[in-house]
C-alpha cells in the first residue's frame, strides 16, 4: 500500500516548482524574447506582427506582468503548487523514478496548457508568425520540463 504524502510536501515541491517556472520564465521569456529593454526577438517589428506589439508595448493597459507583476510572479507560483497536487495524483500511476514521472508531468502541462495558449492566443488572436510561435513553443517546453523535474525531484527525494 502506497503511503500518503503529507500536505507539507506538496507544498513545498509546489512553491519550489513555481519559483523555477518564474525563473526560467524570467530566462527565456524576458531575457531572449522581450529583451532587458524591450529589443528581443519577440518585439522586432521586422519579425512579430504589430498587434501583439501593440499589446506588450503600447495598449493601455499594459499587460501586468510589465508594469506590475507581483501578482503574476504570485499566480505563477499558485499554478506551481497546484501543479504539484496533480503530481501527487497522477504520479503512482506513472513508473517510478524522477525522470519517468518528470517527463510525463513536462508532458501533461505542456500540452494542456501552454501548447493549448499558443494555439489560442498568439495564433489565433495576434496573428503570430509560425517561427515566433515555434521559439515561444521551445521556451515553454523549458519551462514546463524544468517545473516538472523540480516537482518530481522534492516528491522522490529520499522515497
Amino acid at each position: 500500500m502506497a503511503t500518503k504524502t503529507p500536505i507539507s510536501k506538496t507544498i513545498v515541491a509546489g512553491l519550489a516548482g513555481g519559483i523555477t517556472l518564474n525563473v526560467v520564465m524570467l530566462l527565456t521569456f524576458r531575457l531572449i524574447g522581450f529583451g532587458w529593454n524591450g529589443g528581443g526577438i519577440l518585439l522586432d517589428p521586422s519579425v512579430q506582427g504589430p498587434k501583439l506589439i501593440a499589446v506588450w508595448t503600447k495598449l493601455e493597459p499594459l499587460p501586468l506582468v510589465v508594469n506590475a507583476p507581483a501578482p503574476i510572479i504570485l499566480g505563477l507560483i499558485l499554478f506551481g503548487i497546484g501543479h504539484a497536487f496533480v503530481y501527487q495524483w497522477l504520479a503512482p500511476s506513472w513508473p517510478e523514478g524522477t525522470k519517468a514521472r518528470a517527463w510525463r508531468m513536462a508532458a501533461l502541462v505542456f500540452f494542456l496548457s501552454f501548447l493549448f495558449w499558443e494555439f489560442f492566443t498568439p495564433f489565433n488572436q495576434f496573428g503570430e508568425p509560425l517561427p515566433l510561435i515555434g521559439l515561444e513553443l521551445i521556451f515553454w517546453a523549458t519551462i514546463a520540463i524544468a517545473e516538472a523535474f523540480v516537482i518530481a525531484a522534492v516528491f522522490e527525494w529520499r522515497k
